[in-house]
C-alpha cells in the first residue's frame, strides 16, 4: 500500500504537520504536568509552613506550628476540666450544684418529695 499522495510538496507538508502536531501534544502534556507538580509543591510548602510554623520577619508576625498550638490547647483543656468537675468548691460545676441545692430547698419538686426527705434549713 502506497502512503504517498504522489505530490512531493503535499507529502512533505503532511509529514511536517504530523511532526508539529506530535511535538505540540508532547509539549502541552509536559507543560500541564509541570504546572500540576508546581501547584502541588506550593500547597505542600504551605502545609509544612503551617505544620512547623514560621519565624517572624519584617512586617509578618511569627506563627506557631501545629504541635505548639496543640500544647496550648491541652493547657486550656486542663483548665476546662477543672471547671466542669466537682472539686474544692471553686469550679463552675460546684457553683451550679450549690445553686441547684438551694433552689431545690426553696422550690421542691412535687414528684421528688416522696423520694427523699427535705434537707434541714441552713445559713445561706
Amino acid at each position: 500500500m502506497d502512503l504517498t499522495t504522489g505530490i512531493p510538496a503535499v507529502d512533505t507538508v503532511l509529514v511536517w504537520g504530523g511532526v508539529i502536531s506530535l511535538l505540540a501534544t508532547v509539549v502541552t502534556v509536559l507543560w500541564r504536568a509541570v504546572r500540576a507538580l508546581a501547584h502541588f509543591a506550593g500547597r505542600a510548602g504551605q502545609f509544612f509552613d503551617d505544620w512547623y510554623g514560621e519565624e517572624g520577619r519584617p512586617g509578618v508576625p511569627e506563627r506557631q506550628g501545629v504541635m505548639q498550638r496543640l500544647g496550648e490547647l491541652e493547657d486550656g483543656l486542663a483548665h476546662l476540666r477543672h471547671e466542669v468537675r466537682p472539686n474544692s468548691g471553686e469550679s463552675l460545676r460546684d457553683a451550679v450544684d450549690l445553686a441547684n441545692r438551694r433552689l431545690a430547698r426553696l422550690c421542691p419538686d412535687p414528684e421528688d418529695e416522696g423520694a427523699r426527705p427535705p434537707e434541714p434549713p441552713s445559713a445561706l
